[in-house]
């Protein structure tokens, strides 16, 4: 889910004026590349799996957080206001959802997909991904304001869900890529609890086919 979609649709239903809303949009996209900058000074420092680990769960807690706050103000109906220290408090949750998303699944979803592929399928492998990337982007903007009219607060519950599945599946699933060169990545493959047992072991650097079809590393 886009980083923009959250304060694009809220900022001015939940409080905001229109000089408000307008300021506030300002100060997302300004946390938005500002920490957007915070993910190239630590990527290579930190890791890519610790990045989207905390921003998977600073984003859930942030939606969960927003859903609540919602919920309270406006129940299920829809109907009723936010005092302006409450909408204030609202637009730090979105701030905070932002940043999350700008130092880690914004730009670490490019980058992480254009290092775990092979050199052979690696064009393909970012074709895919961006592709998908666009498709899902594009099924959001489509139907994001009539679910937000039926889900209402469960909107952002729902998001939070799907941040849940995606930190969980990164911690599971995604090895660490930080200084691994593109040509050794099937060794990392290799190693992983899961993904290992795909690997056949002359993909990998060091292993080679003898007489017989066993392999020597």
């Amino acid at each position: 889910m886009s980083s923009t979609f959250m304060p694009l649709f809220s900022l001015k239903t939940l409080g905001f004026g229109d000089d408000a809303s307008l300021m506030s949009a300002v100060i997302t996209g300004i946390v938005n590349v500002v920490c957007t900058a915070v993910s190239i000074y630590s990527a290579d420092r930190f890791g890519r799996r610790i990045l989207f680990l905390e921003g998977g769960i600073q984003m859930i807690i942030c939606q969960i957080f927003v859903a609540v706050m919602i919920a309270i103000n406006f129940g299920t109906n829809g109907v009723g206001n936010m005092s302006g220290g409450t909408a204030n408090f609202v637009l730090f949750l979105i701030c905070g959802y932002v940043a999350a998303f700008a130092w880690s699944w914004g730009p670490m979803g490019w980058l992480v997909p254009s290092e775990i592929c092979p050199l052979e399928i690696r064009s393909a492998g970012q074709a895919i991904n961006v592709s998908v990337n666009m498709f899902f982007t594009f099924l959001i903007g489509q139907f994001f304001l009539t679910m937000l009219c039926h889900l209402k607060f469960g909107l952002f519950l729902f998001f939070a869900a799907f941040c849940v599945v995606m930190t969980i599946f990164i911690y599971l699933f995604l090895p660490e890529t930080k200084n691994v060169p593109i040509e050794e990545m099937n060794t990392v493959w290799k190693a992983h609890w899961f993904w290992g047992k795909y690997i056949p072991d002359n993909a990998v650097i060091g292993g080679q086919n003898i007489e017989g079809g066993d392999c020597v590393k």
